[in-house]
C-alpha cells in the first residue's frame, strides 16, 4: 500500500481535496437550510415533527437509489452528488437546531424583550448563539455521515476518493487493486477524523466555556 501511495501521491492529494471540498460545501448548504427550517418550525410541535419526519424519510433512502433518481434530472458529476449529500446531511443538523432553540430558557428571551429587543434581535443575538453548540454537534454528525456516502457517489461520477475505491474493486486480481481500494478507504477515515477535529476546534473558539458541545 505504501508503494501505491508513493507512486500516486499527486492523484491522492487531488482526490482527497475534492472529497473534503464536496463534504464541506454540502454541510454548509445543509446547515443553512436546516437552520432556516428549524427557526421556522421550532415553536410548533407539529411543524417540528413534520420537518424532522421528512428529513428522516430522506435518510432511509439507499444512496444508490437516491443517486439513481437524481441522475436523470441533474445528470452525472457534481450536481447529483452534492444534492444527495445535502439531503442526507439535513436530519442531524435540523434535529439539533430544533432541540437547541427549544432548549433556550424562556426567562432569557423574556428579559431580552423586556429591554427592548425585537424578535429578530432576540433570535440572532440570543437564541441562535445559545443553540450553536447543538447545531455544531449536528454538523459533526452530518460530516461523518456523508464522508462515507460520498464514496458511493462515484456511481454518479462524483468527485472524491470513491472513484479510487470503485476502480480498485473493479480490478480485483491485479497487483494494485487491493492497495488502491484500501488506500481510498483509509484516507476517507483519516479525513473524517481531521474534519471532526477541526469542528471541535471551531466549537472551542466560538462557544463560551460553559456551553461547549462535547
Amino acid at each position: 500500500m505504501w508503494t501505491y501511495v508513493a507512486d500516486h501521491r499527486q492523484q491522492l492529494l487531488t482526490d482527497s481535496y475534492l472529497h473534503v471540498s464536496a463534504v464541506v460545501q454540502s454541510v454548509l448548504i445543509a446547515s443553512l437550510v436546516s437552520v432556516i427550517i428549524g427557526v421556522l418550525v421550532y415553536r410548533s410541535p407539529l411543524g417540528s415533527a413534520a420537518a424532522t419526519a421528512a428529513a428522516s424519510i430522506i435518510l432511509t433512502i439507499p444512496s444508490f437509489a437516491l443517486l439513481g433518481i437524481l441522475i436523470p434530472v441533474l445528470g452525472l458529476g457534481v450536481p447529483p452528488t452534492v444534492t444527495a449529500l445535502v439531503l442526507y446531511a439535513l436530519l442531524p443538523i435540523l434535529r439539533n437546531t430544533i432541540v437547541g432553540l427549544s432548549s433556550v430558557d424562556p426567562a432569557v428571551t423574556d428579559a431580552a424583550r423586556g429591554v427592548g429587543m425585537n424578535r429578530l434581535r432576540v433570535l440572532t443575538g440570543i437564541e441562535l448563539p445559545l443553540a450553536w453548540p447543538a447545531i455544531l454537534a449536528g454538523m459533526r454528525v452530518s460530516t461523518q455521515l456523508i464522508m462515507g456516502i460520498l464514496a458511493i457517489a462515484a456511481y454518479a461520477k462524483g468527485p472524491g476518493l470513491g472513484n479510487l475505491i470503485f476502480s480498485g474493486l473493479e480490478r480485483l486480481g491485479t497487483p494494485t487493486a487491493v492497495p488502491q481500494a484500501l488506500t481510498g478507504t483509509v484516507l476517507i477515515v483519516v479525513l473524517a477524523l481531521v474534519l471532526d477535529a477541526l469542528l471541535v476546534l471551531l466549537g472551542r473558539l466560538t462557544t463560551p466555556g460553559g456551553s461547549r458541545a462535547r
